[in-house]
């Protein structure tokens, strides 16, 4: 598989994916395999580094560590994907949601909703 994308350092957020080719809206950018918690395993895992790469897995109770490349992706208000959750295929499936250009770091929405505007805990 050619990857579209590879890890450079952000300065004010650490590491980043960034698109190494153009990538249009709508194209899938990565589909990465997760490993599910059970409401009590996150309960755990939050009081860990590991606090830092949870996204929630069918409740907010439940949760998923996102694998592969997902778990780079930073955060922004006005982001360029977007994630959803493929619970048959347990792999969580960035998707770009406009064009992204040669060079521009890929974000999300923490919030899981590309417009949701509300604060971020631990930012």
């Amino acid at each position: 598989m050619i990857l579209n994308f590879e890890i450079k350092k952000n300065v004010k957020k650490g590491r980043g994916l960034f698109a190494t080719k153009d990538i249009e809206k709508g194209e899938i950018i990565e589909k990465s395999p997760v490993v599910v918690l059970s409401p009590k395993e996150r309960l755990h895992a939050e009081k860990t580094i590991l606090n830092y790469y949870i996204y929630p897995w069918k409740s907010l109770k439940s949760a998923s560590v996102v694998l592969g490349y997902g778990s780079i992706i930073n955060h922004s208000f006005n982001p360029n994907a977007d994630w959803k959750q493929s619970f048959k295929s347990n792999t969580m499936i960035f998707r770009a949601v406009k064009d992204i250009k040669k060079g521009e770091e890929i974000t999300v929405n923490y919030n899981g909703e590309v417009d949701d505007l509300s604060p971020i805990d631990w930012f």
